[in-house]
C-alpha cells in the first residue's frame, strides 16, 4: 500500500513537472495556421448554403485541377531545387494539390480528398532528402508551406492520417526544410525573408515546438535582414523596401508577411497591429500605387547594400496578386478600421484566384477569409495567450524589453529570474503597454526576463524567456572607432555577442569600425565562433589586439573578409590577418587565407558557423581558423611590436558608410598567460 502510495505522489510529481514545462513552453492551437477551426466551419456552412461572395470563391477554388481528387502526383523526387532548377515545378504542383486537397476535405468531406493530400504528404516526406541550389531558401519557403498547411488541416480532422506516418512529416518538415531556412535571407530583397519566415513560423506550429515558432516571431519584428517587418515597410507612408524593383516582387513580400500575421492571430498574437499597423501602411502603399494612383517615393539602399532605389518601380504595375482578401478582411471585418485602397484591390479581383506563379502564395482569399464583422467584446471572450517575441535591449542604466501583444490583453506582469528557466519574481504588475524598462539592474548582471498577460477572463501562461546583460559583462567594454555614420552597439544575452557595426573598416590610414574589447596584460588567445548570417555582404568581423582606442592605432586583426568578384552577390569569403606596425601607417595584409567554403560558406554567402583564433607570443601573432572548433589551420603569422598592456576583442564593420551590419559571435573566450 505504501508503495503504491509513494509511486501515485511520483506519477502526480512527474505531471506537475511536466505541467510547468507545458506552461512555460506552450501549447498551440490546432488547426492553427492559415485555417483555424473556426475558418473551415465557416467555408464548409458557406459552401453549403452558397453563400455570397464566399461561393463564388469556392466555384474559382473547385475549377483548379490541383483541387481534384484524381490530381496524378509528379513527384516524389529525392532532392529537388532552384538555380539551377531540379524537380521545382514538380514539388510546387503536388504541394499546391496537397494545401488545396486538404481544403476541399474540410469542406466537402469527402475522403476522396484527405486520401489524396495524405498521399503526397506522405510520399514527399518519405522521399525528399535535400533541397539545393543558390535560392534554395526560397524553394524551401514558397512550396513546402502549402505542404505543412495540408499536414496542419489533416492532422486535425478525423482525416485517418496515421500516427506513424504524422511523425515521419514532423521530422522531414524539421530536419529537411527546417535547416535550408532557419537562419532566413538576410543577403537578399526581403520577399526570400519573408518566405522563410512564415514557413518557420508553420513549421513550429504543426511540430509544437515553440523554439523554432519564437526563432521566426523574433526575426519577423526583430531580425537583421530586409524581411523583417521595419525593414521591409521602410517608412509610416507604407513604402516597401522592394518598391523602387517591381510591383510583383513587392505584393509577393507583404503577401506573405500577412500570411504570418494570420497565423499568429491564430496563436492569439496581434502580429497584425505590430508597430502601429505597420503592415496595413504597406499594404495600402502597395494597392494604392497598383490601382493606379501615384505615391510618395524615399530613395532608399537596403540591408544588404546591393539594391539602390532612386524611384518607384512602374513595372509589373497594374496586375494584382491574390493577396488583399485576406488583409482587407482582418483590418475592416475585425478590427473595425478603413482600408480604401486596400478594399479597392480586393474588389477589383474578387473572387481572388490562385496565388501564381507556382506555389509563390495560397491566394483564393474570397474563399478563405471572408467573415462576418465582429466587435471589441469578441476579441476578449478568452484569457489571452502568452506574449510573443520579448525583445530584450540592454544597457547600464537599465533593460529595455518589448514584446507581440496577444489578442485580447489587457495588461501585463513582467517577471525576472537571475539564471534560465527561473525561478522568476514579478516586478512590474498592471503595465498597459506592450514594453517596459526595467531600471533596477546591476551594470553587466545578465537576467532572463518573462511576461504574462492577462484581462477579465484570467491570466496567461508565461511568454518564451528573453536573456539579454545589462551592459557587457565582466571587464567587458564597447566603442565605435573612427567615422562611423551609425553608432555601432554590443549586446550579450548569456549565449551570442551581436555587434550592431557600420564603418569602412580597417582598410586605410584611418579606422572606422565597432570595436567591443577587454584589456589583456601581455600573451593572449582570443577565439570565437561566427554564428550565421550578416546582414550585409560587405561586412569585415572577426578578433583583434588594439594598442589604444584611437582610429590610427597599431593593430593585428584576423577577419573574414568579403573577396571581390564579378557577382556582387557571391563575393569570395576569406580570412585575413591584417596589421598595423606604426601609429597612423596604413593597414597591410599580412596573409589572406584560402577562400572559406562549404559548410560554412554556399552560393558565396556565410551560411554556417566559422571559427577564428588569433594567438600573441610576444611580438608574434598567429591567426588560425576551423570549421568545427576543433581542427585548426594556421592562416598566417606577422610581427608587430604592440605593447605589454593592449586591448582584445570583437571587430566588426559594415564596409558601407551609411548601412550597419548584424554580426553575432558565441563560444567567445579570451585566455592570458596570467590566468592560465
Amino acid at each position: 500500500m505504501i508503495t503504491r502510495i509513494i509511486f501515485i505522489r511520483t506519477v502526480v510529481m512527474l505531471l506537475l513537472i511536466l505541467l510547468v514545462d507545458i506552461g512555460f513552453a506552450q501549447s498551440f492551437v490546432h488547426p492553427g495556421l492559415l485555417h483555424s477551426k473556426d475558418d473551415l466551419e465557416r467555408m464548409k456552412k458557406a459552401v453549403a448554403n452558397k453563400e455570397e461572395p464566399i461561393y463564388s470563391g469556392y466555384l474559382v477554388f473547385v475549377q483548379n485541377p490541383v483541387s481534384q481528387h484524381t490530381y496524378q502526383m509528379q513527384g516524389p523526387m529525392a532532392m529537388v531545387g532552384r538555380n539551377p532548377t531540379v524537380g521545382q515545378g514538380t514539388y510546387d504542383s503536388d504541394a499546391n494539390a496537397a494545401h488545396q486537397n486538404a481544403v476541399m476535405w474540410a469542406i466537402t468531406g469527402e475522403k476522396a480528398h484527405a486520401q489524396k493530400a495524405i498521399e503526397i504528404l506522405n510520399a514527399w516526406s518519405s522521399t525528399l532528402k535535400s533541397i539545393t541550389g543558390r535560392d534554395a531558401v526560397l524553394m524551401a519557403g514558397l512550396g513546402p508551406f502549402k505542404m505543412v498547411l495540408a499536414a496542419e488541416i489533416l492532422r486535425y480532422s478525423n482525416a485517418g492520417w496515421g500516427e506513424a506516418d504524422i511523425k515521419q512529416t514532423e521530422k522531414h518538415f524539421k530536419e529537411v526544410i527546417y535547416p535550408v531556412l532557419k537562419d532566413f535571407a538576410p543577403f537578399a530583397n526581403g520577399n526570400w525573408d519573408a518566405a522563410a519566415i512564415k514557413t518557420v513560423m508553420s513549421i513550429g506550429v504543426f511540430c509544437n515546438d515553440r523554439n523554432i515558432f519564437e526563432r521566426a516571431l523574433r526575426y519577423y519584428v526583430s531580425g537583421h535582414g530586409n524581411g523583417r517587418l521595419t525593414h521591409y515597410v521602410i517608412n509610416e507612408e507604407g513604402q516597401i523596401q522592394e518598391s523602387g524593383r517591381d510591383q510583383g516582387h513587392t505584393q509577393l513580400g507583404i503577401g506573405m508577411l500577412a500570411e504570418c500575421s494570420e497565423i499568429t492571430w491564430h496563436q492569439g498574437l496581434n502580429l497584425y497591429g505590430y508597430a502601429n499597423n505597420r503592415l496595413l501602411k504597406g499594404f495600402e502603399y502597395v494597392a494604392k500605387f497598383n490601382v493606379g494612383n501615384e505615391v510618395s517615393f524615399t530613395e532608399w539602399l537596403d540591408r544588404t547594400g546591393k539594391y539602390h532605389h532612386t524611384k518607384i518601380a512602374r513595372q509589373d504595375r497594374g496586375p494584382l496578386r491574390a493577396v488583399y482578401e485576406q488583409v482587407y478582411n482582418h483590418y475592416v471585418k475585425r478590427m473595425g478600421l478603413t482600408t480604401p485602397f486596400t478594399l479597392q484591390a480586393a474588389e477589383k479581383i474578387r473572387p481572388e484566384g490562385p496565388g501564381r506563379p507556382g506555389a509563390d502564395h495560397p491566394g483564393y482569399g474570397t474563399l478563405f477569409y471572408t467573415k462576418p464583422a465582429q466587435t471589441a467584446e469578441d476579441l476578449l471572450t478568452s484569457v489571452p495567450a502568452p506574449p510573443g517575441a520579448i525583445i530584450a535591449t540592454g544597457s547600464a542604466k537599465g533593460n529595455l524589453l518589448s514584446w507581440v501583444e496577444p489578442v485580447g490583453a489587457t495588461r501585463y506582469t513582467v517577471k525576472r529570474a537571475l539564471k534560465s528557466g527561473g525561478p522568476y519574481a514579478p516586478i512590474a504588475i498592471n503595465v498597459t503597454r506592450a514594453n517596459y524598462t526595467d531600471s533596477k539592474v546591476k551594470p553587466g548582471a545578465l537576467y532572463y526576463y518573462t511576461v504574462s498577460a492577462s484581462n477579465a477572463k484570467g491570466e496567461s501562461a508565461n511568454a518564451y524567456e528573453a536573456g539579454i546583460a545589462s551592459g557587457l559583462p565582466g571587464s567587458w567594454k564597447q566603442q565605435d572607432i573612427g567615422a562611423v555614420k551609425v553608432k555601432g552597439t554590443t549586446a550579450f544575452d548569456g549565449k551570442e555577442y551581436k555587434l550592431e557595426a557600420a564603418g569602412m573598416g580597417i582598410d586605410s590610414t584611418h579606422d572606422a569600425l565597432h570595436y567591443a574589447y577587454m584589456p589583456l596584460n601581455g600573451d593572449g588567445i582570443i577565439t570565437v565562433r561566427f554564428v550565421p548570417q550578416p546582414s550585409a555582404q560587405f561586412s569585415r568581423f572577426g578578433v583583434m589586439f588594439r594598442e589604444t582606442l584611437t582610429p590610427d592605432a597599431p593593430h593585428a586583426s584576423l577577419l573574414i573578409y568579403p573577396g571581390k568578384t564579378t557577382q556582387i552577390e557571391a563575393p569570395d569569403w576569406h580570412v585575413r590577418l591584417l596589421t598595423r606596425t606604426v601609429t597612423g601607417d596604413k593597414t597591410v595584409i599580412s596573409t589572406v587565407g584560402p577562400v572559406i567554403k562549404e559548410p560554412s560558406v554556399t552560393f558565396g554567402r556565410i551560411t554556417g558557423h566559422h571559427w577564428l583564433k588569433l594567438q600573441r607570443k610576444g611580438n608574434a601573432f598567429t591567426g588560425f581558423t576551423s570549421y568545427d572548433g576543433e581542427e585548426w589551420t594556421a592562416v598566417g603569422s606577422a610581427d608587430v611590436s604592440l605593447k605589454k598592456n593592449v586591448f582584445v576583442g570583437l571587430s566588426a564593420s559594415s564596409g558601407i558608410e551609411n548601412i550597419s551590419t548584424t554580426i553575432r559571435f558565441d563560444n567567445v573566450a579570451v585566455n592570458s598567460k596570467q590566468n592560465k
